[in-house]
C-alpha cells in the first residue's frame, strides 16, 4: 500500500514527496499538469527556505539577494538577511530542482486529479488508489480542502496577484518592493539579464495599468517584457483546521494571507516537512500545533501589514516609518527569515 498520496506536485507536494522518501515512506504525488510547472509568485526564496532545500538535497539555480527594500518613489528603507541569503529563481527552475530531487529518490509521480476522498479508519482512497495518508497541496484554492468542507468565509477586501519578466540587468540585490495607494509592486532578481515584477493589489485592472502606479519603474524595465502576464487570487484564504481524519494539509492549501511577506516557498517547504514527520512518528494529532506554531510568525505580521494597506493613510506611512526605524524594519525583516 502506498504510504503516502500526496495532492499536488508543486513545491509543497514535491516537498511532502522528498521529505517521504527520505523518511523511508513509499510517496505518490498525483499532479495534473506537466512539468515544469510554472505560477505567479514573486520568486523570491527567503533565507529560511534557501536552508530547507540545501537540506532536502535540493539544488536550485538563481541569484542571490541579500535583503529587502521598501521603495516609495521618494524614500528607501533597507535591511539586511541576518542567517544567510535569500534567493531569486525562476518558479519553474525551482519546480525542475524539486522534480530533479524527489525523482532521484524514487518518489513516483502520476499525471492525474485527485477528485473525491473517501476515508476509512486505517486507510484514504482517492484517485483511484488506497493510501494510509494523503496530503493535500494542492494550492490557493484546494479542490481537496473545499471537498472536506474545511473552508471558512472571508469578508475582508480580496487582493489579487500578477506576474511579468523583464529582460534587463538586475540593478540590485534586494527584492524591492515598491507602494503605492494602489498596492505594491516585487521586483525580484532571477537571472543575470532577467527581473520579475508582481503586482498586489485590490484593484481589478490589468497589469499596465497596475505597473502606471509605480511610475519610477517604468524607466528601469522598458519595454523589454520577457514572459507573459500570470495571474493568482483570491490570495487570502481561510481554513478552519490543517488536519480532517487522515487527510493533512500543507503549504497554501493549508490556508494563505497575502504574499506581502515573500514567505511562500518557505513555508510550503516547512509544512511539508512538519507533516511527513507527524506521520513518520505515527502522531498525526501533533502535526495541527506544528502549522500553528510554524506559521504564527508570518501570519501575525502579515495579518497586521495587510491591517495597514487597507487604510490609504496607513500604507502612505509605511515606508517612512521603516525609514526612520531601520531597528524595527530590520527586526521585521529577521522574523520572517
Amino acid at each position: 500500500m502506498i504510504d503516502v498520496l500526496i495532492a499536488g506536485g508543486g513545491p509543497a507536494g514535491l516537498a511532502a514527496g522528498i521529505h517521504a522518501a527520505r523518511a523511508g515512506l513509499r510517496a505518490v504525488v498525483v499532479e495534473p499538469r506537466t512539468s515544469p510547472v510554472d505560477k505567479a509568485c514573486g520568486e523570491g526564496i527567503m533565507p529560511g527556505g534557501v536552508a530547507a532545500l540545501a537540506a532536502m538535497g535540493v539544488e536550485v539555480p538563481g541569484r542571490e539577494l541579500r535583503g529587502i527594500r521598501y521603495r516609495d518613489g521618494t524614500r528607501d528603507a533597507e535591511a539586511l538577511f541576518r542567517d544567510g541569503t535569500g534567493l531569486g529563481v525562476r518558479r519553474t527552475e525551482l519546480h525542475a530542482a524539486l522534480r530533479r530531487r524527489a525523482d532521484a529518490l524514487g518518489v513516483e509521480t502520476v499525471r492525474g486529479k485527485v477528485g473525491e476522498v473517501w476515508q476509512r479508519a486505517d486507510r484514504v482512497v482517492a484517485a483511484g488508489r488506497t493510501a494510509r495518508w494523503l496530503i493535500a497541496a494542492d494550492g490557493l484554492h484546494s479542490p481537496v480542502r473545499r471537498g472536506l468542507g474545511l473552508e471558512l468565509p472571508d469578508r475582508a477586501p480580496a487582493r489579487y496577484g500578477l506576474r511579468r519578466h523583464f529582460h534587463v540587468a538586475p540593478w540590485s540585490d534586494f527584492v524591492e518592493v515598491h507602494w503605492s495607494r494602489h498596492g505594491e509592486a516585487y521586483v525580484t532578481p532571477v537571472g543575470d539579464g532577467l527581473v520579475g515584477v508582481a503586482v498586489l493589489s485590490r484593484e481589478r485592472r490589468g497589469y499596465a495599468e497596475h505597473l502606471a502606479a509605480f511610475p519610477e519603474l517604468a524607466p528601469l524595465l522598458g519595454e523589454r517584457a520577457a514572459s507573459g502576464v500570470r495571474g493568482a487570487g483570491p490570495l487570502r484564504q481561510r481554513v478552519s483546521r490543517p488536519l480532517a481524519g487522515r487527510v493533512l494539509l500543507v503549504g497554501d492549501a493549508a490556508g494563505y494571507v497575502d504574499a506581502l511577506t515573500g514567505e511562500g516557498v518557505a513555508l510550503a517547504l516547512s509544512t511539508a516537512g512538519a507533516a511527513v514527520r507527524a506521520l513518520a512518528e505515527e502522531r498525526p494529532q501533533t502535526y495541527p500545533a506544528a502549522w500553528s506554531k510554524l506559521t504564527r510568525r508570518h501570519r501575525v505580521l502579515t495579518e497586521g501589514l495587510l491591517g495597514l494597506t487597507r487604510s490609504p493613510g496607513a500604507a502612505r506611512l509605511i515606508v517612512p516609518a521603516a525609514a526612520r526605524l531601520p531597528t524595527v524594519f530590520a527586526a521585521a525583516v529577521h522574523a520572517l527569515q
